[in-house]
């Protein structure tokens, strides 16, 4: 996520929080339990989970290149023991050009 540029204004990034410790669970939270319980094969019931958006992102420094955007977003969530992220990108992977970064140890992902 360390490699978005939003300072030339264009893309942008934004949140949404669920808190369903006591209440009822919306769509979005239920589907993040079933892919937590298929890609785990866990039970799981969440607590609170958390999706962040970053769209149509351009790369650093956007001062070169602003064409090339990436819509990516991450979903935290956890049941209060446990947390999982799950790391989702736009159909055709990262659109940045890599081999420009000015780090040349790029990956998708987390470590």
């Amino acid at each position: 996520w360390d490699n978005a540029d939003f300072s030339r204004g264009v893309g942008t990034t934004f949140y949404q929080e669920f808190s369903t410790l006591n209440t009822a669970k919306p769509p979005f939270v239920r589907d993040v339990e079933a892919k937590v319980r298929r890609y785990l094969r866990s039970s799981y019931s969440a607590a609170w989970t958390l999706k962040i958006t970053w769209e149509k992102a351009p790369v650093h420094a956007a001062r070169t290149d602003t064409r090339k955007t990436i819509t990516y977003q991450a979903v935290l969530t956890t049941d209060g023991f446990r947390s999982y992220i799950l790391m989702l990108y736009q159909d055709g992977g990262m659109q940045w050009d890599y081999t420009r970064l000015p780090s040349t140890n790029v990956l998708i992902g987390y470590t």
